[in-house]
């Protein structure tokens, strides 16, 4: 399964200037598999895994010398590094924290070796470390699969294409628009966790996928444990089940306890930290940037995959099936969620992800807009709805409030203006950054 970061690391490994190389994300959104891929690119690909091989953790605690370690790495699984034919790969690097510190003597002293470095966890071992390779070492961040990555997958490239070649000026046929919107509707199932899209692929089995699913949930609770972290699973699985409770509105720790808010606040840091949870701020969005302008008090937040999403907050999945796009998503926060990401994953490979939002709470006043980002120097607030006229009431006051030429609403209906709104079909959200607005 081809994934939108393989041409940047293909960019990455041409390029001269090219620093040690960081793929960041959550657990199991396909970083090992994506560099890998890249190996094939190379003479030669060494893969260690630190989890895996506990014996070659002497080789970095005794120095941090790039040509010691690779000479001690070659003789261990006798093969060759050649610095520009070798790709080098420390997989699970976030459990040998001296192979962290060895990346930027990497960089320094063997800057014509191709190495990229990933794991699970990873932000928890950086902030450890108080000396970490600045200027030295450049990072790509990872996300689940996204909708054209999953299109993709299952065979529907031409579809994929299609929706790139869109626009206002540029509809989608009817017929075609529904089946796309079909599609969507299965991705909002499923999500975009590789292991899970692959299992889709072979059986179509929506059943096998939720099991997948419920799987994986456990698998981030007991990482949460094998690192020993200052939360308990306990903890963490209360969070995790508030985040679906409370998506798509502000996030109040008293929702979960009226008691010992510093717990839970420590444990969604942690989540948001392990990259599956985001916090999208409030932002007066009184001009640019839009994150020097948030309230820290203030915020949603934003699960990173619909799948886990759906099956922590127990969707009916046979109620799911009959609904229309349209009126899916006016159910709860899904389709709202799922915009979310797909605006993260759209964005910059080389940032973390910058979305926020705004609310007005005043009596007789009470508005909001669901997300705002900058396009091109731009503010752009974004709305997601069903297609009515009516349902626009915040975005109108608030382009009006702000000055702003244009706003955007996601739904299922096809291209359509109203006055100075874009509607566009929620199948469309990677086009966000591509819209003449």
């Amino acid at each position: 399964m081809k994934r939108d970061i393989e041409k940047y690391l293909l960019e990455w490994k041409n390029r001269a200037d090219r620093k040690v190389l960081l793929v960041r994300g959550a657990r199991q959104v396909g970083k090992t598999y994506s560099v890998r891929s890249l190996g094939k690119q190379f003479d030669n690909y060494l893969e260690v895994n630190f989890e895996e091989n506990k014996d070659i953790h002497t080789f970095f605690s005794k120095t941090l010398s790039p040509t010691d370690i690779i000479k001690n790495l070659s003789l261990y699984y006798q093969q060759s590094i050649i610095p520009g034919k070798t790709l080098l790969f420390f997989d699970e690097i976030q459990a040998n924290p001296d192979a962290i510190r060895s990346l930027r003597f990497f960089y320094e002293k063997l800057p014509e070796l191709h190495l990229v470095a990933a794991g699970s966890l990873l932000e928890f071992a950086l902030a450890d470390i108080s000396s970490f390779g600045v200027g030295r070492i450049e990072s790509f961040f990872m996300y689940p699969m996204n909708f054209f990555e999953y299109l993709n997958a299952i065979g529907a490239k031409d579809l994929v294409q299609l929706i790139k070649e869109s626009g206002i000026d540029k509809p989608i046929n009817e017929v075609i628009h529904n089946k796309i919107l079909d599609h969507l509707r299965t991705y909002h199932l499923i999500g975009g966790l590789p292991e899970v899209v692959r299992t889709y692929i072979n059986g179509k089995d929506i059943i096998q996928c939720q099991s997948i699913l419920d799987n994986l949930i456990l698998g981030y609770t007991d990482d949460f444990a094998k690192y020993k972290l200052t939360s308990s699973p306990l903890v963490l699985d209360e969070v995790f089940k508030s985040i679906a409770l409370q998506a798509g509105n502000k996030f109040k720790y008293s929702n979960i306890s009226k008691d010992k808010s510093s717990i839970y606040k420590t444990a969604l840091d942690l989540l948001v930290k392990a990259g599956i949870a985001y916090k999208i701020y409030h932002t007066s969005a009184q001009g640019l940037p839009l994150g020097a302008q948030i309230k820290a008090n203030k915020f949603k937040v934003v699960m990173f995959d619909t799948g886990i999403y759906q099956r922590i907050s127990k969707l009916d999945l046979s109620s799911f099936a009959v609904l229309d796009y349209n009126n899916l998503i006016n159910k709860g926060s899904l389709s709202e969620l799922y915009v979310c990401n797909e605006l993260i994953s759209a964005g910059n490979v080389r940032t973390k992800p910058e979305v926020f939002y705004w609310h007005r709470e005043s009596r007789g006043s009470n508005a909001e807009i669901d997300y705002i980002i900058s396009v091109a120097g731009k503010i752009i607030p974004i709305e997601v709805k069903s297609g009515t006229r009516g349902a626009m009431q915040s975005l109108h006051l608030f382009l009006k409030e702000r000055n702003l030429n244009k706003g955007v609403r996601f739904s299922g209906e096809n291209y359509a203006i109203y006055d100075n709104i874009h509607a566009v079909p929620a199948y469309a959200v990677s086009n966000i950054y591509n819209i003449n607005l």
